[in-house]
């Protein structure tokens, strides 16, 4: 079951450290945002792109195995970026605080975010997807927008309440920091 990714690198056959070093490579003409999906069969590719996406400050999404065939899914972040990126969007909820509301959750991630754990119930729209996906949406309902930092759900919930829609509030910090039971669509 692979997952949606914007570029796919063919890692397989290659042993530690060549693994990372062509995701290097790859990563530096990414922009972004875009998801890297690195197919490798070295057993510790796991361990050793998970720490080295870390370090790099990336975000490393999760790793579906079939076969011999470890899929690894990295997006690229830029961290300096991500925290001079000022939330803008004035209504607010904290994680904490989302347990026993009613209404939409809306998780503005990718797919293979999604995929590796969301808030139970959630509502799947990537970000990229939303004005699109507009009338997939009850205007009337509370709509509680997250993502993985609050940096997307802050720009999709300020969409939002810019195509009319009230009753919107971006989620902080985000996915990145849910400590609350989660749903997940792979194993």
């Amino acid at each position: 079951m692979a997952m949606k990714s914007d570029v796919q690198l063919n890692a397989q056959g290659l042993a530690c450290p060549m693994p990372i070093v062509r995701t290097k490579k790859v990563m530096n003409d990414l922009v972004d945002g875009q998801v890297l999906e690195v197919q490798a069969t070295d057993k510790g590719s796991k361990a050793d792109l998970a720490a080295w996406s870390k370090k790099m400050g990336h975000q490393f999404i999760g790793t579906i195995e079939e076969g011999d065939v470890f899929y690894h899914y990295i997006r690229k972040c830029n961290p300096e970026k991500a925290e001079a990126t000022e939330k803008s969007f004035e209504q607010t909820i904290a994680n904490g605080e989302l347990e026993g509301r009613t209404g939409i959750v809306l998780d503005v991630r990718e797919a293979a975010e999604f995929a590796f754990g969301h808030v139970p119930g959630a509502k799947s729209i990537p970000f990229g997807e939303l004005e699109g996906r507009l009338n997939e949406l009850d205007a009337s309902q509370e709509i509680y927008v997250i993502c993985r930092t609050g940096t997307r759900s802050d720009m999709a919930a300020q969409m939002l309440a810019d195509k009319g829609f009230a009753k919107v509030f971006n989620v902080l910090p985000g996915m990145g920091e849910w400590n609350s039971e989660i749903e997940k669509e792979v194993n």
